[in-house]
């Protein structure tokens, strides 16, 4: 992306709070570009983003607790609309005069939300009453002199305020959660009607954008990428190759870890879709010689990464006149290493030391987009749905889910059987869809894989005693990954997938299901 993403940009100052991400996701779904940065960024460094309007989000803290966070008042005389939530208000009040008594009576989840001035900009058209979701402890008791109070609810006087002459707004309650009711017309109401915003953030712009910023960037050079067939990735490569065609080569690491039949489709729709230079290297043998012997998750892990920079800069010193490296830093990475607890800015890539003389500058073109909006972009750049609503997949591969030492053969069994169990579950998945009218394409699973323990088990097959591998079936239910709970399948669609193992996976004669959640557990087995 351009270093200035969108014409308009909203500014969220974040004060620690569980919902920062979602208030600058909720105005970025009313195309609007928004974007996050810590509460303790200074004045000056605020003022140079040159936001078209500010919203201060909720947190944990009292206003008055040592250390409590706080911002720069000059923020509020910036000439620019401000919308403070939960914590931002009282941060407000206090830094213009207002109080913020200590109080033991505290109001949380949902709350019967009372109007109390018709003349509300923030509140226009919305109910007399109306529910809204609450999660604080303390409230203004007082508002700054030029405020009006818009709203109440039996336990807080003060829910809503505004000084319109200033374009100073704020509520008590969360409108960016889906539990408030009115909660996006709100929003609306400040972006559009308040702050005079357009809503510009579209697919459509942002294509057109980071092309035009590619394009000015790059010039006549070339850009190197290592394609792994992961989202980020691919439409990385979607987007270089629309903006640069064959001055981007994408070099993609075989390393046979990857599931049954992924290296042949990554290879289909790069070379057959897309105007750039596929480079497939087959390191399988050079992987394998790297992995034998190691049976711990964390040393397989890094056998994997380190061999594959190695296959990548082997590769990569072969091309003239690339100047650039392509990355799939997404704004999520951004947020994290600008973090108050963060040492520092970190340089958002994820690669070892370059090898010595090897020097690449980094493009970074998704860096400005959450995950979901890197799927709509990757649909709206005519990647395939296999590749935009890819599963979570590690990055060592199947190494992880081979418990113990990986062996050709081994992979071979786990590639099978892991084919058999995304198979069944995806056409659980559109069944449903076809009868529900669900147009959700992620399924209702977050993940759902199959995992190879280092164990043999006695069984019957054919009137004959085998000893031979069981396959566990892992099915998870997700939103973040950060907690997951197992996916509760029908019997009859586990049935089916175990059925299928047994019949058609080799060396397999028994099949289990994880019903472990996360915690305890994790939703990887390595």
């Amino acid at each position: 992306m351009p270093n200035e993403p969108a014409a308009q940009r909203v500014i969220v100052v974040d004060f620690g709070a569980q919902y920062g991400q979602l208030i600058a996701r909720r105005v970025r779904d009313l195309h609007v570009y928004s974007e996050i940065v810590p509460f303790s960024i200074t004045y000056e460094d605020l003022k140079a983003k040159r936001p078209d309007a500010i919203i201060l989000s909720g947190g944990p803290a009292s206003v008055y607790a040592e250390g409590a966070p706080a911002v720069d008042p000059r923020i509020f005389s910036m000439d620019v609309p401000v919308l403070g939530f939960c914590y931002g208000m009282q941060v407000m009040a206090v830094a213009l005069g207002g109080t913020v008594p200590q109080t033991d009576i505290g109001e949380y989840g949902p709350a019967t939300l009372a109007r109390c001035a018709d003349d509300s900009l923030l509140l226009a058209g919305t109910p007399s009453e109306q529910t809204v979701w609450m999660s604080h402890r303390d409230s203004v008791g007082e508002v700054p002199q030029g405020f009006t109070i818009t709203a109440s609810t039996p336990t807080t006087p003060v829910a809503a305020m505004e000084c319109a002459e200033r374009n100073l707004y704020a509520t008590q309650f969360h409108p960016e959660v889906h539990h408030t009711e009115h909660g996006t017309q709100m929003l609306s109401h400040f972006l559009f009607d308040i702050a005079g915003l357009d809503p510009t953030w579209t697919m459509s712009n942002i294509i057109d954008d980071s092309v035009a910023a590619i394009r000015t960037k790059v010039g006549d050079s070339r850009v190197i990428l290592a394609l792994s067939g992961g989202v980020d990735s691919s439409v990385v490569a979607a987007l270089m190759s629309k903006a640069i065609g064959k001055q981007l080569t994408c070099v993609f690491v075989n390393h046979g870890l990857l599931r049954k039949d992924e290296p042949e489709q990554v290879e289909r729709v790069f070379t057959t879709e897309f105007d750039l230079d596929f480079v497939h290297v087959h390191a399988q043998d050079r992987y394998a010689a790297k992995l034998a012997g190691l049976t711990d998750p964390e040393e397989k892990r890094h056998a994997v990464g380190e061999e594959f920079w190695k296959v990548f800069f082997d590769e990569a010193q072969k091309l003239d006149g690339v100047e650039f490296l392509a990355q799939g830093t997404i704004y999520p990475d951004v947020i994290e290493s600008g973090s108050k607890t963060a040492s520092k800015i970190k340089s958002h890539h994820n690669l070892i030391p370059f090898p010595e003389g090897v020097h690449f500058d980094l493009i970074e073109p998704l860096r400005s987009l959450f995950k979901d909006e890197v799927r709509q972009l990757g649909k709206a750049l005519g990647l395939p749905d296999h590749i935009v609503y890819r599963q979570p997949f590690p990055g060592p591969g199947l190494a992880i889910r081979i418990i113990g030492e990986v062996t050709p053969d081994k992979l071979e069994i786990l590639k099978d059987a892991d084919a058999i169990v995304r198979e069944e579950i995806d056409a659980y998945n559109a069944d449903l869809v076809a009868k529900t009218g669900e147009t959700n394409p992620e399924h209702s699973c977050w993940q759902y894989f199959a995992v190879l323990p280092d164990i043999r088990s006695v069984g019957v097959m054919g009137d004959e005693r085998t000893y031979a591998r069981p396959i566990i079936v892992r099915a998870v239910e997700s939103v973040d990954a950060m907690t997951a709970d197992w996916a509760k399948l029908p019997y009859e669609l586990l049935s089916r997938i175990s059925g299928r193992i047994i019949a058609e996976v080799d060396g397999v004669n028994r099949v289990a299901y994880d019903i472990t959640s996360k915690p305890p557990a994790t939703i990887e087995w390595e």
